[in-house]
């Protein structure tokens, strides 16, 4: 997968290449490029925002720079990709956007700043997307955040191949418990069917607990889930074990 992001600080983006999506980098994964569009300005004072017609508060980013700056991915790269907003309008980002995100060769992210965006820059979009419903004072920690969340599902990313099929949200649930040696750590116990070797026993726990942790934390999740019989099973113990602990 190839990777741009235009954004007027590209030394925020570092950290992408450190732990897994760097080793992804390395591995030549991934082709991670950041674009500073203040390179593309084509007036003396290397300005990329101006005054919005028709008055208000702050300062719009100028459609040149962005246009100059995707030729040249383009350019570079045969394609400009998939290309996305960052902006509070778009669609929100979850789980199910980052597996979606994961299926194109080529990603490229919009991350502007100030007031907002001339609204031509939008010509050039295939997607929008917002993390929630909040604004930051960019759109370079929301690419991060997608890329991060989003790069996870490329094929040898991960050390294993089956974690990202364990995650919150993959089978529509919060992830169950997990524990690792010692098997007492000053008292604490890890519950003892993980330690039976019974792998039904084991997976039949992790299934409760998974839905122990949605139904008291997220029940949200569960309203539209089509229950099978031993989901409705266990749910139904749960409720009955949390109502007696209450």
């Amino acid at each position: 997968m190839r990777i741009d992001v235009l954004s007027l600080f590209p030394d925020m983006f570092a950290p992408m290449r450190q732990s897994i999506i760097g080793k992804a980098i390395d591995k030549q994964a991934l082709d991670f490029n950041v674009t500073d569009f203040r390179d593309f300005t084509d007036n003396k004072h290397n300005n990329v925002d101006d005054y919005p017609f028709g008055g208000g508060a702050g300062m719009l980013l100028m459609p040149q720079p962005i246009f100059d700056a995707m030729a040249d991915v383009e350019k570079k790269a045969g394609d400009k990709g998939h290309v996305i907003l960052l902006d509070p309008a778009g669609r929100q980002f979850n789980h199910a956007v980052a597996q979606e995100l994961a299926q194109y060769d080529h990603l490229t992210f919009i991350a502007g700043h100030y007031e907002g965006y001339d609204d031509r820059i939008r010509e050039l979009v295939d997607d929008e997307i917002s993390l929630g419903d909040y604004v930051l004072t960019g759109g370079e920690l929301g690419a991060m955040v997608i890329i991060d969340a989003t790069v996870r599902f490329l094929p040898e990313i991960l050390g294993n191949a089956s974690s990202a099929n364990d995650d919150s949200f993959q089978n529509g649930l919060l992830e169950f418990p997990q524990y690792t040696r010692p098997a007492d750590f000053r008292g604490r116990q890890v519950p003892e069917v993980l330690t039976s070797g019974n792998h039904a026993k084991i997976a039949e726990w992790r299934l409760k607990e998974s839905l122990r942790r949605t139904y008291l934390r997220r029940p949200d999740l569960l309203k539209n889930r089509q229950l099978t019989s031993q989901e409705r099973d266990l749910l139904d113990d749960i409720r009955t074990e949390e109502m007696t602990e209450g």
